[in-house]
């Protein structure tokens, strides 16, 4: 890493990634260039994949069909807003990874505001603004790993609903009644699956999520590893 930023250092460039892919040079930072964008789509495209399958074979209109409470429905929305942030989130991330090992950060950016923040400082300075700098990008992916988090929730929350619709169906009293077994044990079985189906569909996304969380959160390290390296580099020089 640190012979990239070197590179990126010596030979800096203010057309950026697509002016040198005009002008034919390929440079060792270029090869770097939204590659956490690569590892989210790829990770994505694929677990489409086995979703789209999923689909064709009617499991997923089954899971929807046979929950009347409508919970695996509020379990997808959910994950697809904490799926639609981590995008987000990775994109930005991206961007400023390719700011970090450019030579000309733009102005107006998180990376250029804190190399200009750093110059001036000490020490004790410069590792209170990478400690303030820390904060802030967990401060940013969090409400993903939240997300992630409230699938689970809301699946066990629908494992409750579940029992209590299949017990609500449950007349003691009735059990020797042949005409009323019939209701009771339909009425059971809806509850269990509901129960065991949410709980299934929470777990399922909230993987899937929490594996695009790891990927925002690798790239989100090294975002501020490099930028650390970065400041304390330009400081070295001055």
């Amino acid at each position: 890493m640190a012979s990239i930023l070197s590179d990126a250092t010596n030979r800096p460039t203010r057309f950026g990634f697509l002016a040198r892919w005009r002008a034919g040079e390929r440079s060792p930072q270029s090869a770097f260039e939204y590659l956490l964008v690569l590892r989210f789509v790829l990770f994505n495209v694929c677990a489409l994949g086995v979703l789209g399958v999923g689909w064709a074979n009617g499991m997923v209109a089954g899971v929807i069909a046979a929950d009347t409470t409508q919970i695996v429905v509020l379990i997808a929305v959910v994950f697809a807003a904490g799926l639609g942030l981590c995008a987000r989130r990775v994109w930005q991330t991206s961007i400023e990874l390719n700011a970090v090992r450019s030579g000309f950060p733009r102005r107006g950016t998180r990376v250029a505001a804190y190399l200009e923040q750093t110059a001036g400082c000490d020490g004790h300075g410069r590792g209170n603004l990478a400690a303030a700098l820390r904060l802030k990008l967990a401060t940013r992916i969090a409400p993903v790993r939240h997300a992630a988090n409230s699938l689970v929730l809301l699946g066990l929350i629908g494992t409750v609903i579940g029992f209590i619709i299949a017990l609500s169906g449950v007349d003691p009293d009735l059990a020797s009644d042949i005409g009323a077994i019939g209701p009771m044990v339909s009425t059971l079985i809806d509850g269990m699956a509901v129960a065991l189906y949410t709980t299934l569909t929470g777990a399922v996304l909230s993987i899937w999520l929490m594996v695009n969380y790891r990927v925002l959160e690798t790239g989100t390290v090294s975002l501020l590893t490099q930028l650390v390296e970065r400041g304390e580099a330009s400081h070295g020089r001055t």
